[in-house]
């Protein structure tokens, strides 16, 4: 398995083993981000998702995990924050 340097941790680590998505900001997340951090946002995208209650089918909830993806791996600014202060005290 190929290595790289990972711009977001900045350890040499694992290279993903093809880009996650068949656009330029796939191409950029493979030929920069390691393995380890890509896992790390494949946990982020899933606490958005529920947290959100976003329905990926739909283009605004697409739009906003591109953002997210991107402030997260590339720290670009400043990914949504997920208030866990609530957990587990919300009824339906």
């Amino acid at each position: 398995m190929a290595e790289i340097s990972c711009v977001r941790c900045g350890q040499v680590a694992p290279q993903l083993e093809r880009p996650p998505l068949r656009n330029e900001l796939g191409e950029r997340v493979y030929r920069s981000i390691c393995q380890r951090c890509w896992d790390q946002w494949l946990r982020q995208q899933t606490a958005l998702i529920n947290h959100y209650g976003l329905d990926v089918r739909e283009k605004p909830a697409r739009e906003m995990l591109m953002a997210n993806m991107e402030a997260f791996l590339f720290r670009t600014g400043r990914p949504d924050e997920i208030d866990t202060s609530q957990q587990g005290k919300i009824s339906w």
